[in-house]
């Protein structure tokens, strides 16, 4: 009778910065395939990631699907072979978790050109140094990339990676690119020499007809004031290359996870490349925005500051957008002024981040908030009302199917625990003498220990499902605590300062919708979208305003989504 082979898997991983000769994905399969074919092992699966890199385990597709697949025993395998350590993973902790999970499913790790075998005691030892030593390995080569990188800025020369607008690279160098260079001029001559602001210049550009050039690492035709501010920053367009104004920083508590965080120091060198606009001018635009910045900090939020109550939760007719509040300051003939006026405006009436909304209606604040509070008041006047509400907060949460899914754990809990007591007490009375002690031993401790994974999982399947239930129980009170403030709107509202309210209608609407024009009557709103079921179906509020009467509906289906 033929003896079964032994089955294994292959893996097989290259970065993209490790392209080089012995390390193509080819070579190391050609090599596994030699090592299995001389000691009669069947390929019975093949993994290969190619372009990641190996400082984790995240982000490898294939490698985590080989690691599901040795889990779940899908095909008996004995081995993983890797052409080396190194394209087994290059931290040495995922490393050496990644074996033992492995392990745990009696798979073992052979590394053909290292000659190591995880299965013997010296391959674990050397896999342990080896791994550790790979990591430290990456972390030279991330600390000898970046000093080249420090060492280019120095000498001036760009660093890679897309050229600037306005410029373009030509073997490596930084040229100027004249069509896209002109708006590089008029964005700084605008900036420096007018009162205009990056919004401001954004709307100067579409108007005069000066465009963004698309390329591969921007497609929008339109400058927005986020680009326009970028571009004013940035010192390369006065003849500087910068190295270091972000960083990347580790995030506290993570082994890989890293986030680019702005610098006040870094390195600014003279440039080889030819500038756009001179060095004064670039200095006085960094003066300007410096000044712009503090100007709009808001040093004086108190007490008394203004409060858009609906900024955000209005929408615009046209665009769909949130209109945010605004003011202009309103003057008399003479010049002086006369009062602030406020007012919902959409945001994209302005250029923002290429978007842009022909929705130009200024909509008063004063007007579209006592609407608001007037639809409300008469809803909760209405007689039927209170009963409604009140009838709500009575209302029981239906439980019943989580509760019984708990009652289900609970009972299997305690069956498990009830086995694994049994067979701990099979173990002790076990007779040391018996021949077949070993076995019934083995035999015993495999149960055991299966009992314990059956124990585990139930345990976190009964967590899951009384989370679930308190999660429930949780809207429901928030859902009461809700309805019990529509009872007392009128109350609340009157003796509320801007702030409260704002909080008040935040967590009551969801979403207002405004006429694209002013009705007849004078009003703007349209309808009203509460956060929670207020009334099972539409129904009409009339608001008062002499002969006419503007009809607004109460657009309250749907369940709660998190008032």
């Amino acid at each position: 009778m033929q003896k079964e082979k032994i089955k294994v898997y292959t893996y097989t991983r290259v970065s993209t910065a490790m392209q080089v000769d012995g390390y193509s994905l080819d070579a190391q399969k050609a090599k596994m395939k030699a090592y299995a074919d001389y000691n009669d092992y069947e390929i019975v699966g093949e993994y290969e990631d190619a372009g990641k890199s190996g400082k984790s385990i995240e982000g490898r597709a294939q490698f985590s699907q080989m690691m599901e697949d040795i889990k779940s025993g899908k095909d008996g395998v004995s081995y993983v072979l890797v052409f080396k350590l190194s394209r087994f993973g290059r931290n040495a902790a995922d490393v050496l978790s990644s074996l033992q999970v492995m392990q745990d499913f009696g798979v073992n790790l052979v590394c053909v050109e290292d000659g190591i075998d995880s299965s013997k005691d010296a391959g674990k030892l050397m896999i342990s140094v080896l791994s550790a030593v790979a990591e430290i390995e990456r972390e030279n080569i991330r600390v000898q990339t970046m000093e080249g990188r420090i060492q280019k800025a120095r000498e001036g020369r760009w660093n890679g990676g897309f050229a600037p607008y306005g410029y373009q690279l030509v073997d490596g160098k930084l040229m100027i690119n004249e069509e896209e260079a002109e708006a590089i001029r008029v964005i700084y001559d605008q900036y420096v020499h007018t009162d205009m602001g990056a919004n401001g210049i954004a709307k100067y550009l579409e108007n005069h007809g000066i465009r963004k050039i698309p390329r591969q690492n921007g497609k929008n035709p339109l400058f927005d004031a986020h680009l326009i501010r970028l571009i004013l920053k940035n010192p390369v367009y006065c003849g500087k290359i910068a190295y270091g104004r972000r960083k990347m920083e580790k995030v506290r508590g993570t082994r890989n996870e890293y986030k680019l965080v702005e610098q006040d120091n870094y390195l600014l060198a003279d440039g080889v490349h030819e500038p756009i606009v001179s060095e004064e001018v670039w200095q006085a635009a960094q003066v300007k925005l410096l000044a712009q910045a503090k100007r709009y900090e808001h040093v004086n939020r108190g007490k008394d500051e203004h409060v858009h109550l609906l900024s955000g939760i209005v929408k615009c007719p046209v665009c769909g957008a949130g209109m945010y509040g605004n003011k202009s300051i309103k003057h008399k003939a003479d010049g002086t002024k006369y009062k602030d006026f406020y007012y919902y405006g959409c945001k994209h009436r302005t250029m923002i981040r290429g978007h842009k909304c022909d929705y130009k209606k200024q909509i008063r604040e004063e007007l579209l908030d006592d609407a608001v509070a007037e639809v409300i008041v008469k809803l909760v006047s209405n007689p039927k009302f209170a009963a409604m509400m009140q009838k709500k907060i009575n209302m029981k949460v239906d439980t019943a199917a989580i509760d019984q899914e708990i009652a289900n754990y609970e009972k299997q809990l305690r069956q498990h625990y009830s086995v694994k007591t049994k067979l701990a007490e099979e173990i002790d009375a076990l007779d040391p003498d018996d021949r077949h002690y070993v076995r019934r031993k083995a035999d015993l401790d495999d149960r055991l220990y299966r009992m314990y994974d059956k124990i585990e999982d139930t345990e976190s399947l009964l967590i899951a499902a009384r989370a679930k239930k308190q999660a429930i129980e949780a809207e429901k009170l928030t859902g009461d605590n809700i309805y019990k403030v529509l009872i007392y709107f009128e109350k609340l509202y009157g003796v509320m300062n801007e702030a409260e309210r704002r909080q008040l209608i935040e967590a009551l609407i969801s979403e207002i919708q405004i006429c694209p024009e002013r009705q007849p009557n004078g009003q703007w709103l349209k309808s009203i979208k509460f956060r929670l079921p207020i009334i099972e179906e539409d129904m009409s509020i009339s608001l008062d305003n002499e002969e006419q009467i503007e009809t607004v509906l109460l657009l309250v289906r749907g369940p709660h989504n998190g008032a």
